[in-house]
């Protein structure tokens, strides 16, 4: 997980990791393939929940934190106002996932900017607020 506070995860990114988690659980407990157990089991068995997203989550936030209270080249070029790209025309398709995405709800950049200023407020809101990845059982 070298450097993932820069990584920007799609869904299925976030599916392959979850997949590599559990393929390293696998192994600790020696379960193969064809022994069809279910992941929920494995987790049991280990007495773990899925957590690789929230490290992941809590590394960005401290990251991002850590440049939002400092006055660095790598916060004006998030405020965009070094420019970092070429003109290209518009690109097709779906907006392309950006670095705070996974931070900002819908007040802002400068909400999250002046969030960052109390470093124990955004400990508190960041660095233990995203729990462990646990998924319900529907059945």
């Amino acid at each position: 997980m070298y450097g993932a506070e820069t990584w920007t995860l799609r869904a299925a990114d976030q599916k392959y990791l979850e997949s590599f988690e559990m393929w390293c659980w696998r192994r600790m407990e020696m379960i193969i393939w064809t022994d069809h157990v279910r992941n929920e089991e494995v987790l049991l068995r280990v007495n773990e929940q899925r957590t690789i997203q929230h490290e992941i989550r809590k590394r960005k936030a401290n990251w991002i934190g850590h440049i939002l209270r400092r006055n660095c080249l790598l916060k004006q070029v998030m405020e965009r106002k070094i420019k970092g790209e070429m003109e290209v025309a518009r690109r097709r398709g779906r907006r392309r996932k950006k670095l705070l995405d996974d931070l900002k709800d819908r007040r802002g950049y400068s909400y999250l900017k002046e969030e960052a200023l109390d470093r124990t407020l955004w400990r508190h809101r960041f660095g233990g607020g995203f729990g462990p990845v646990v998924r319900q059982n529907t059945e």
